[in-house]
C-alpha cells in the first residue's frame, strides 16, 4: 500500500489525477471530456519545459486516464 501511495506522490500525481478529472467532468459530453483530458494533460507537460525539466509521460498518462474515468463516468450517466 505504501508503493501505490508514493507512486502518486511522486511528481505531484495526484494533482494530475484530480486536475484531468476536473477538466473532463467540465468539458460537457464524452468526446470532448476526451479532448480535454489530452490538453489538458499535454498542457501540464508543455509548462515543465521552461523550467529545465523533462516531459514525464507517466504524468500525461495518468491526466489522460483520470480524464477518460470522467468521460466514462459522464457516458454512462447521461
Amino acid at each position: 500500500m505504501n508503493k501505490f501511495f508514493s507512486f502518486f506522490a511522486a511528481s505531484n500525481r495526484y494533482k494530475h489525477l484530480i486536475g484531468g478529472f476536473i477538466v473532463a467532468t467540465l468539458a460537457g459530453s464524452f468526446y470532448a471530456a476526451v479532448y480535454a483530458a489530452i490538453v489538458a494533460a499535454s498542457c501540464l507537460e508543455l509548462k515543465d519545459h521552461p523550467y529545465g525539466n523533462s516531459r514525464d509521460w507517466t504524468d500525461w498518462l495518468c491526466t489522460l486516464l483520470s480524464g477518460i474515468i470522467a468521460a466514462l463516468m459522464f457516458y454512462v450517466l447521461f
